[in-house]
């Protein structure tokens, strides 16, 4: 069965409920009309009110099955309960005024039904940049117990071959806790779809082949994630050099022995720099697929969409988020 025909049927008529703060844009609308209509999801578009209907229209969209909010025009006391939230949930770092403010802006508003429990999750991107989508959900959201940084993942799906690289989206610079962060998120990410992790923390060393601070960091992250994820321990390796984590023949001689070297599905680059270069060499040069960036170690989901995105990329990225959901009950 393809990647996305799994995916579906996992959260076939769950009632999973996904808030669209960019629900003016068609891309948008097209794709919760196909989520709503296969029973995939609960869409929740937010915007003007006028515009999206006009937008809808000149489309030929009928919007009418589909859940829209104007944050302009909410009414007064779900207003003041969203910024009551809001300065509680920010401990004294935000006041009323500053809330309210925020809270004119469809990123902040989103996340806040997210925060609320009135959206399990959020997908977001089209039309902001990444900041605008990351920087409410950190804010507001914060990291999950147990990851003090979020991370961007990217699957890969070509035929039945499935990998997930990561960090490609986030840090610009991983020291080693970070990348050990990103193994065990990353590991989470590989099991929501469906694939048992293999995973090979990147260097340009394997095994002692190169010396230098860049290869100690990450022999030192593989050894912090062993131990912060014992059950994954002979589930992680490194140092290892791509070709020695992806190719059997090569793993057997550049890393004998190991439980990882040569069968790898998780990817974990030492620098967001190589990371992001690397999935799109795969993607460009290979033919892979790539969905993505996830966003990893959210305390609730929350997801990312490329400005150049697709409807058909919306649509999928929405049915990952409801994975994400679904795994975090």
């Amino acid at each position: 069965m393809a990647l996305f025909d799994e995916l579906k049927e996992k959260i076939q008529d769950d009632q999973i409920s996904l808030v669209f703060p960019e629900g003016e844009d068609s891309r948008i609308q097209g794709a919760v009309l196909r989520l709503a209509d296969e029973g995939l999801v609960k869409p929740i578009l937010l915007g003007d009110f006028t515009t999206i209907q006009e937008n809808a229209e000149a489309a030929g969209f009928d919007l009418s099955p589909i859940q829209v909010i104007d944050p302009k025009t909410q009414a007064a006391a779900e207003k003041s309960a969203m910024v009551a939230a809001l300065v509680e949930r920010r401990n004294g770092k935000t006041d009323q005024e500053t809330a309210e403010k925020w809270l004119q802006d469809v990123n902040y508003f989103g996340t806040m039904m997210v925060q609320m429990g009135h959206a399990d999750g959020m997908v977001s991107g089209a039309v902001h940049p990444t900041g605008d989508t990351v920087r409410p959900a950190l804010q507001l959201i914060k990291t999950a117990p147990g990851s003090k940084r979020i991370s961007g993942a990217f699957f890969l799906q070509k035929g039945d071959q499935r990998y997930v690289f990561a960090d490609c989206a986030i840090n610009i610079e991983l020291d080693a806790e970070t990348m050990a962060q990103v193994a065990i998120q990353s590991a989470e990410t590989a099991k929501a779809f469906g694939v048992d992790p293999k995973i090979a923390m990147l260097s340009f060393s394997t095994k002692g082949s190169a010396k230098g601070e860049m290869v100690d960091k990450v022999i030192e992250a593989t050894k912090l994630a062993k131990e912060l994820a014992p059950e994954l321990a002979d589930q992680i390796d490194g140092e290892l050099q791509f070709d020695a984590a992806l190719v059997p023949s090569v793993g057997k001689v550049k890393a004998a022995g190991s439980t990882v070297a040569g069968q790898a599905n998780v990817f974990v680059f030492p620098s967001l720099e190589a990371g992001n270069i690397g999935y799109k060499i795969a993607q460009r040069l290979g033919g892979f697929e790539a969905m993505g960036p996830i966003l990893q170690g959210l305390a609730k989901p929350v997801s990312d969409l490329s400005r150049g995105c697709s409807e058909e990329d919306v649509y999928k990225v929405a049915i990952i988020t409801a994975i994400q959901v679904q795994n975090a009950r």
